[in-house]
């Protein structure tokens, strides 16, 4: 009688956080005594933030930690486990809609659920072993703060399937400037982007996004951080691109420009309404403890779209085997940059251009770097009027700069603002160019740093730009590896 008295005073915090003629947790009530072993529950709650509730039977109430990251997989790994009212017994077993407004409003799914055996339990140090479908394994739970609520969980024995490491810094793999190959029957045919490549690594409630030149813009595009709520408690690493679509639903480079630069968390608010992005999941590296890149890129992609990464912010969109000829034209009458064609038995070889992956493009784009700019004319007088662009190629021990012409179209106003203060702490009195034409007359020169996008029509026998027009910077590139691209045949 005892016990049950206590039980129900420990739940008098969960009863007082809840109105139940409003939400459907089950209410306190007198504990039904059973027998065997104690029980335990690891539900998935999809609240304000995703985490994961630890909850242990014992003495009449169930004992509940949140646990904000996913229960460790590995002995490694330490994380945060706050610890919560006691809930009923029932609770146990319960998963539904807690409604908005209530106390923890969101969805409650049973994650995990089993039994346990005991082999410590003290007021700062609780030590299990689980026994469950997707938790096994000995745990302990230990107070670790100034606070009360203060604990952190820890897996103590080795898991018994071994992990791969889980996988930081990965340069994305490159693909060749190309031809459609003549015969496309072992190869996979996808949209190319035009938009921002980025890695994605994923790990329970966490997403943290690299740019191709390993740049953190996790903070640019919040909007893409809720991807981890569909892959739950299972760890990732995602390739892909990041995109914003124009009103007719195409990818526009020049409206992603709107986002790429922005760091101020409001400005970023504010653009995520008006200039949306879309993170673009074409390759799966790193799956669940597994890295995937020795494997084929078919395997990959049965994967990848087993997961069924659907969203808002992000999309998983289908290839085609073969018929490149045809989607090729299909894209070009959509106004696509172009298609992307990957050799279906082909690993993942990061930062590489092997040849596996090709792109074959629609219209002629070329990243260059910025090398100074000239003055404008009539009403641009005093501003700037044109880029000097050029790009990288072997020279006597080191790369040289080789001039490439200059694009003088394309700006809007607001790029022509943010492309001066951006030159004008780069500025320097020499030419960064080797190799080439001369510049014209009245140039005025920078550090060469700075990548530009360019779209042009035609490339001369001297290597310049004819009839280019601007599209946009590039932060995802370092203007080092800028070299001309020319199409294998």
């Amino acid at each position: 009688m005892a016990r049950v008295e206590k039980a129900k005073k420990e739940l008098g915090e969960y009863e007082r956080k809840r109105d139940f003629g409003k939400t459907a947790e089950p209410a306190p009530k007198r504990r039904r005594k059973k027998k065997g072993a104690p029980r335990f529950v690891v539900q998935e709650h999809s609240a304000r933030r995703l985490h994961w509730d630890l909850r242990l039977e014992h003495d009449g109430v169930a004992a509940s930690w949140a646990i904000p990251n996913g229960i460790p997989e590995t002995p490694e790994e330490n994380r945060k486990a706050i610890h919560t009212e006691d809930h009923p017994l029932s609770y146990l077993e319960w998963e539904g809609e807690i409604p908005p407004g209530e106390y923890g409003a969101g969805t409650m799914k049973i994650w995990d659920a089993g039994t346990y055996e005991l082999e410590k339990w003290e007021p700062e140090k609780v030590m299990v072993e689980f026994h469950g479908e997707r938790l096994q394994g000995r745990y302990a739970l230990f107070h670790a703060g100034k606070a009360a609520q203060d604990w952190m969980i820890h897996r103590i024995d080795p898991p018994s399937r071994e992990r791969d490491p889980f996988p930081e810094k990965v340069v994305p793999m490159l693909a060749r400037l190309s031809t459609l190959p003549r015969d496309d029957a072992g190869w996979a045919v996808e949209v190319k982007w035009d938009g921002v490549r980025a890695i994605a690594y994923c790990k329970p409630g966490r997403l943290a996004l690299q740019t191709r030149n390993l740049h953190d813009v996790t903070a640019q595009y919040p909007e893409v951080r809720r991807l981890t709520r569909q892959l739950g408690s299972r760890d990732a690493v995602l390739d892909g691109e990041l995109v914003v679509f124009d009103e007719a639903g195409k990818p526009s480079f020049e409206r992603l420009q709107q986002r790429i630069h922005q760091t101020d968390a409001n400005v970023v608010r504010r653009r995520m309404k008006s200039h949306p992005v879309v993170y673009v999941v074409f390759d799966l590296l790193y799956f669940d403890g597994r890295d995937l890149t020795a494997e084929p890129y078919s395997h990959r992609r049965e994967i990848l779209e087993g997961l069924e990464l659907a969203g808002e912010s992000w999309q998983t969109p289908r290839h085609s085997v073969g018929h490149a000829k045809e989607l090729l034209e299909a894209s070009k009458q959509q106004g696509l940059e172009g298609m992307m064609l990957k050799r279906l038995d082909s690993t993942y070889a990061p930062g590489k251009r092997t040849g596996a992956w090709l792109k074959v493009k629609n219209v002629s784009r070329q990243e260059l770097v910025i090398g100074g700019w000239t003055p404008g004319e009539g009403r641009r007088k005093e501003h700037l009027g044109a880029l000097l662009l050029g790009y990288f190629e072997p020279g006597d021990g080191q790369p040289v700069l080789r001039y490439a012409g200059k694009v003088g179209t394309g700006f809007t106003e607001a790029d022509l603002a943010m492309i001066v203060a951006r030159l004008a702490p780069l500025e320097r009195k020499t030419s960064p160019f080797g190799a080439g034409p001369k510049p014209p007359k009245g140039a005025r020169f920078v550090e060469p740093r700075l990548v530009a996008e360019v779209e042009f029509r035609e490339l001369t026998k001297e290597g310049i730009l004819r009839h280019s027009a601007y599209k946009g910077l590039r932060e995802d590139k370092p203007a080092s590896e800028v070299e001309l691209e020319v199409p294998d045949l």
